[in-house]
C-alpha cells in the first residue's frame, strides 16, 4: 500500500458530508452523521475494547472434546469492562478446534441454536438422520432441540467459528433438522453492498435464525472500501477476518485487521466504521448481525419476553 493511496483514502473518508439524508414524504430526513470533532480519549470509544483475536483467549472444552477459544463474549457494548466483552444478544462467538481423529460427545441443544463455519480440516457431522461432510467453506446450522456429533476424519485439526444464539421467544419455531450450506454454491446476493461488498448469505432471520438477522460471507475486491457508516443502539454487527489483511476504520482511528481478528461496531450513532482492502488481492470476512433496532418494523423479538 502506498502512502499516497492511504492519504487520499483517508482524505476522502474524512471529507464526506457531515450529514446524510434519506427521502420521506415530508422531505429529506437526517439519518447519519459523521462526527467531525477531534479524537478525544475518554470521550470517544476505546476501539481496542471492541477488537479481539481468538489467539489471545484461553482454551476450554465444550461438547466433550471441542476446544473453544473466545472471540467476543457477553458484556456491555456501551461500556465494555474488558477487551472483547461487547455482545449483548448472541450467547457466544468463538473459534473452535477438534483434534485429529477425535469426536465430540453427542449433545442436544436446549434454548439455543448453533451456527458453524468451517475453516480447515475434514470431518463429518451427524444430527438425527442426517450426515454431512465438513471442510473449508461449509456452513452448518444446528437448531434448538437437535442433537449432533462431530468427528474429525483427518490427521489435521478440524477448525471452525461457532456462533450460539439464544431462543428468546416462545412463538419461535426452529427448523426440525440440521442444515448445511456450501459457501461455494451460494449465489451472490449483492456485489455492491455499501459500495463494494460482495455478499453471500448462508442463513437469515426469516427462515432459520431466532435473533441473528443474517450470517454472511463477504468479500472485498482489491483496492475497494465499504461505505463508512455508523450504527445505533440495538445493532450487534460483527466482522471477522478470514482471508487477507485489511484496514479497519473504526471511530476516528484505523487498525490493521488480520485473519482471526474480529470487531463489533460500537452502537453509537457517531462511531463510523468501514472495511478497507488496500491490497492487490481479495479479502474475506465472516459477518453476522443482530438488529434489535429494526424490531419496530418487523416485530421480531431479539431479547427475552
Amino acid at each position: 500500500m502506498s502512502a499516497r493511496f492511504l492519504s487520499l483514502m483517508l482524505f476522502f473518508m474524512f471529507t464526506l458530508p457531515a450529514v446524510s439524508f434519506s427521502q420521506s414524504a415530508a422531505g429529506p430526513v437526517e439519518v447519519r452523521r459523521l462526527d467531525s470533532s477531534p479524537y478525544t480519549p475518554g470521550k470517544d470509544p476505546d476501539i481496542d475494547l471492541y477488537i479481539s483475536n481468538w489467539r489471545d483467549s484461553q482454551p476450554r472444552h465444550t461438547y466433550g472434546s471441542l476446544v473453544e477459544r473466545d472471540v467476543l463474549t457477553r458484556g456491555d457494548p456501551a461500556h465494555p469492562t474488558r477487551k472483547g466483552a461487547v455482545l449483548k444478544f448472541v450467547n457466544r462467538f468463538s473459534h473452535a478446534s477438534l483434534y485429529a481423529r477425535a469426536s465430540t460427545t453427542p449433545t442436544a441443544l436446549s434454548g439455543e441454536q448453533v451456527i458453524l463455519y468451517f475453516l480447515s480440516g475434514k470431518g463429518v457431522i451427524k444430527s438425527g438422520q442426517k450426515t454431512a461432510d465438513l471442510r473449508e467453506g461449509i456452513f452448518v446450522f444446528i437448531p434448538d432441540k437437535c442433537s449432533f456429533q462431530m468427528t474429525n476424519t483427518g490427521d489435521e485439526p478440524l477448525t471452525m467459528y461457532l456462533i450460539a444464539e439464544p431462543i428468546v421467544s416462545s412463538s419461535f419455531k426452529p427448523p426440525k433438522e440440521m442444515l448445511t450450506v456450501d459457501e461455494n454454491t451460494l449465489p451472490i446476493s449483492s456485489s455492491n453492498g455499501h459500495w463494494s461488498m460482495i455478499i453471500k448469505t448462508a442463513f437469515n432471520i426469516g427462515k432459520e435464525l431466532s435473533i441473528i438477522e443474517y450470517v454472511n460471507a463477504i468479500v472485498f475486491d482489491p483496492m475497494t472500501i465499504g461505505h463508512p457508516h455508523a450504527h445505533l443502539e440495538g445493532c450487534e454487527e460483527v466482522w471477522t477476518s478470514l482471508e487477507g489483511t485489511s484496514i479497519l476504520f473504526l471511530g476516528k482511528q484505523i487498525r490493521m485487521q488480520s485473519p482471526g481478528t474480529a470487531y463489533l461496531c460500537p452502537p453509537y450513532g457517531d462511531c463510523t466504521h468501514s472495511n478497507i482492502n488496500h491490497t492487490d488481492k481479495p479479502v474475506k470476512f465472516l459477518y453476522f448481525a443482530v438488529r434489535e433496532d429494526w424490531e419496530k418494523n418487523d416485530k421480531i423479538k431479539r431479547t427475552k419476553e
